[in-house]
C-alpha cells in the first residue's frame, strides 16, 4: 500500500526550512510533527527569531555609504560588513543576507559616502544567541562597532518609529575667519564674538522652513521641502593636533540629501563676508538661491530618537525605553578613538575644507530670478522614496 500523500504546503515548507549552527529558522504556520527516540535527539534545535534594535558606530571612512547594495560588489558598504558579521555569527541564515527583507531589516538614517555615525540603529529579526554583541563584533573591522542591543515590539521599524535625529559637524574654525584672511591659516583661533554671530545664525535655522534651495530638484511650494528643526548650535572650541575645531549640532525631525551640509555651507559663507545675513530669509522664500555645499568629511550622524515609542512602550514592563544612557560612555570612547582622530587626519591630509573654502568666491549670492520651481510642478527626484524623506541626511 502506498503510504499517505503529504499536505503540499506542509512538503514545501519542510523543503524552505533553512539550518545554520544547528537552528532552524523557521516560522511555524504547519506545526511539525513530533518526533520520537533517537530522532528527536538527532532533529535540530529550534531557536525563535526577535525583533531586536542594534546600537551601532562607524567610520565611515573608505565606504560609499551606510546602505547594502545586493548585487554590486564594486562599492563597499557599512551594511555589506555588517550582514557578512551577523551570518557568520550565526544570528541569521546565510539567505537572509541576500534578501534583508526576509530579516525586517532596517535602517534609522541613510549615510552616504565618507559619512561616520555614533549612534545608528537598525531593526532586524535575529537568533538571540549567547554572547550575541561579542560574536557579531569579533567578526566586524575595528572601525565598525555594534555598542548595544535592545528588544522591541514585533512590528517595530527604526525608520518609521524614529522621531527626529541628531548630527554633529565637526569642521576646522579657520572656517569662519574674515575671507580677507590666509584661506587656512592653522594659528586662527575662533573669538567668543565670533562664536556668538555664528550661533545667532544658526538658531535662525529653527522652526519650519522650505529647504528647497538647501537640497536638489525640489520645488518651493513642495510640501516634501519643509522640514521642522529644533535645534541647532555651535559648541566651544577644541585642539586636536595643534589645530582648532568646532562642532556643530543640529537636531530635526528629518533631513533631505545635502541639507545640513548646505545649512553650514550657508553660514560660513555669512560669517565669512562672502554674503549677507539676508540671503538666509531669502533661501527659504521662493527665490532660487545659490546655497553652497560644505565637505562632507565632518558630518556625523551622531544619535536617533525615539520619543513617542518610548513613551507608548518604554514603561509597560515588558519592553525597554530607546535611550541607551547606559551605552553614553561607549559612543564617546568609539568617536575619541575612530571618528574625530579620522577627519582630523583627513583634514590635514587632504585640506577637503582649505579647497572648499577657496571655492566660495565663485558662488553669486545676489538675489535672483523666481526658480521656475515656483510654479510647484514637482520634479521626479531620487529622493522621493522610503529613503528620501525622513530617512536623515545622506550625504
Amino acid at each position: 500500500m502506498a503510504g499517505k500523500e503529504m499536505h503540499p504546503a506542509r512538503a514545501s515548507h519542510q523543503q524552505d526550512r533553512k539550518a545554520r549552527g544547528g537552528w532552524i529558522w523557521e516560522d511555524t504556520q504547519y506545526p511539525p510533527k513530533r518526533l520520537r527516540g533517537s530522532e528527536e535527539e538527532e532533529r535540530p534545535r529550534k531557536l525563535p527569531k526577535r525583533k531586536i534594535v542594534l546600537l551601532m558606530a562607524y567610520s565611515g571612512k573608505g565606504y560609499h555609504g551606510m546602505q547594502r547594495n545586493v548585487g554590486s560588489s564594486q562599492f563597499k558598504t557599512i551594511e555589506d560588513d555588517l550582514v557578512s558579521a551577523l551570518v557568520q555569527a550565526g544570528c541569521i541564515p546565510e539567505n537572509h543576507g541576500e534578501d534583508m527583507r526576509k530579516m525586517s531589516f532596517q535602517r534609522c538614517a541613510r549615510t552616504d559616502k565618507g559619512v561616520s555615525a555614533a549612534g545608528q540603529v537598525v531593526s532586524l529579526k535575529v537568533w538571540l544567541i549567547d554572547d550575541i554583541l561579542d560574536k557579531i563584533n569579533s567578526h566586524l573591522p575595528s572601525h565598525i562597532r555594534i555598542l548595544g542591543l535592545k528588544r522591541v515590539t514585533g512590528g517595530f521599524n527604526s525608520k518609521n518609529k524614529c522621531d527626529a535625529r541628531t548630527y554633529l559637524y565637526m569642521l576646522p574654525t579657520f572656517a569662519f575667519a574674515h575671507k580677507d584672511r590666509d584661506v587656512q591659516d592653522e594659528t586662527y583661533r575662533l573669538s567668543p564674538e565670533t562664536l556668538r554671530l555664528v550661533n545667532r545664525l544658526l538658531s535662525c535655522y529653527k522652526g519650519t522652513h522650505s529647504f528647497h534651495n538647501f537640497t536638489s530638484q525640489k520645488g518651493p511650494r513642495e510640501p516634501s521641502a519643509r522640514r521642522y528643526i529644533l535645534d541647532m548650535y555651535c559648541e566651544e572650541p577644541f585642539l586636536r593636533e595643534g589645530l582648532e575645531f568646532a562642532v556643530i549640532k543640529v537636531k530635526g525631525q528629518s533631513f533631505m540629501m545635502h541639507q545640513i551640509r548646505k545649512m553650514v555651507g550657508l553660514v560660513v559663507a555669512i560669517v565669512k563676508g562672502y554674503a549677507p545675513e539676508s540671503v538666509l530669509e531669502r533661501s527659504w522664500g521662493e527665490e532660487k538661491v545659490d546655497v553652497p555645499k560644505a565637505p562632507g568629511l565632518g558630518l556625523v550622524l551622531e544619535r536617533v530618537h525615539f520619543e513617542k515609542y518610548n513613551q507608548r512602550f518604554g514603561g509597560d514592563g515588558l519592553h525597554e525605553p530607546l535611550d541607551w544612557a547606559q551605552e553614553e560612555g561607549k559612543v564617546a570612547a568609539f568617536k575619541e578613538q575612530h571618528i574625530y582622530p579620522t577627519i582630523v587626519s583627513t583634514e590635514r591630509d587632504e585640506r577637503s575644507m582649505a579647497q572648499w573654502l577657496s571655492t566660495l568666491p565663485v558662488h553669486d549670492f545676489s538675489a535672483t530670478a523666481l526658480s521656475a520651481a515656483r510654479t510647484g510642478t514637482k520634479v521626479p527626484s531620487p529622493l522621493d522614496g522610503s529613503e528620501g524623506d525622513g530617512g536623515g541626511d545622506t550625504d
